[in-house]
């Protein structure tokens, strides 16, 4: 990531970081009931304590809320959420990538006002933007994946809930009216994926996302340093698995092939997403086995480290696709210029992670709001000065 990449600008962020929160809102304070929203709330053991600011601190942008973050949660919490796997090389690729193609400011299309509401397998959406399936958010506020989809449907955007959250898929489906797709980690006894798959559908998620690049667990090294090990149970799963995200991992899929698509899309009945594709010849595959999305993912530099960022895949992978199904892309995104490159290389709707999180842990609901809405703010400029009035002028843009 580019905080990572420039060690200078990562320490100045912390300062400025630091800066914002403790000193505008008088330091940090004990999680206090307020922060609910009339939301479930987690309870935590004596050896994993959070803090939040008295009131939501102001967001400057995507990049820098890591570092406002890093202030709320604990180290292991936060190394967890944050890291990568190995030597982080794709975690840092992902956001490196981007910057190697630029923009044509355009400035004489008499354009003044911009559209980005679009819709993604008959969902209307305020923005190209989604937010991404991430594990376990008891880790950055009490409120958890409740408070994640209450901001999610204030934004006008759409929640994909992880197999691995700490509210079970029933609490988060109450917590709000907006859109939710269930993203589902095949286990390897099929029983339960079967079970995972009908409550997600009797408590209304429209769509199941299936994991396929989690047959291994990256090497995240961070867990090891910080000797973290995870303070929450799962909510969706049995107590026997407990917060032991290491006996989770052993319960996984170690095969997945075009038969496991096929199982979850007649065990549903609903419109199953592919996520973890990177490369375009396992896109084809998944489309001939009934895939009704493609989602461009490494699980954000995650898995296996060493392979190409997201974005560096997204222009092959689109074109082995040709339209014939929506293409949703993550990894990487921090800035409204990402959104805008990515749709002009082939992605329908981006998925937004990381950034989601630490608006979590910053001010629950409201924090995740707020970073959505940061995101679109840029999104709306960066349309601007490039002369795009709707998302369809931006597939037709070129990029440097």
């Amino acid at each position: 990531m580019d905080s990572i990449t420039h060690p200078s600008r990562r320490t100045l962020l912390k300062s400025v970081a630091a800066t914002s929160v403790a000193a505008a809102f008088g330091g940090l304070l004990p999680l206090r009931s307020a922060w609910a929203q009339d939301l479930p709330l987690v309870s935590y053991p004596p050896s994993y304590q959070l803090k939040t600011p008295a009131s939501m601190p102001q967001l400057y942008d995507l990049v820098r809320i890591e570092e406002q973050a890093r202030m709320v949660m604990p180290a292991g919490g936060f190394g967890y959420v944050s890291g990568g796997a190995g030597d982080e090389w794709t975690l840092k690729e992902n956001r490196a990538a981007f910057e190697r193609r630029q923009i044509y400011p355009r400035v004489l299309t008499g354009h003044n006002t911009v559209d980005m509401r679009t819709s993604i397998l008959g969902i209307p959406l305020a923005s190209p933007v989604i937010v991404c399936p991430m594990g376990g958010q008891g880790l950055a506020h009490p409120t958890a994946e409740a408070g994640t989809a209450k901001g999610t449907a204030d934004a006008g955007s759409l929640l994909t809930l992880s197999t691995v959250s700490t509210l079970s898929m029933e609490q988060v489906a109450a917590a709000s009216t907006g859109p939710k797709w269930f993203e589902l980690y095949l286990m390897q006894n099929q029983d339960v994926s079967r079970s995972l798959i009908r409550r997600a559908k009797a408590a209304g998620y429209q769509a199941i996302v299936v994991v396929v690049d989690t047959t291994a667990t990256g090497n995240r090294e961070a867990d090891a340093i910080n000797k973290f090990t995870f303070p929450l149970p799962f909510g969706n799963l049995s107590s026997g698995a407990g917060g032991d995200i290491h006996a989770l991992n052993s319960a996984f899929a170690t095969k997945i092939d075009p038969e496991s698509i096929k199982f979850v899309a007649k065990e549903s009945g609903l419109p199953v997403i592919v996520k973890g594709i990177s490369h375009p010849k396992d896109a084809l595959t998944a489309l001939r086995a009934g895939a009704a999305a493609i989602w461009i993912s490494n699980h954000g530099g995650r898995q296996l480290d060493g392979s190409p960022a997201t974005f560096t895949v997204l222009p092959e992978i689109a074109k082995a696709v040709n339209r014939k199904v929506p293409i949703i892309f993550d990894s990487g995104i921090r800035r409204g210029q990402d959104v805008f490159k990515a749709l002009a290389l082939g992605a329908d709707v981006v998925g937004l992670g990381r950034p989601v999180y630490y608006g979590l842990a910053l001010g629950g609901a409201q924090g995740v709001n707020a970073t959505l809405q940061l995101l679109n703010k840029e999104l709306e400029m960066v349309m601007q000065l490039a002369g795009t009035a709707t998302l369809a002028d931006i597939r037709k843009t070129q990029l440097l």
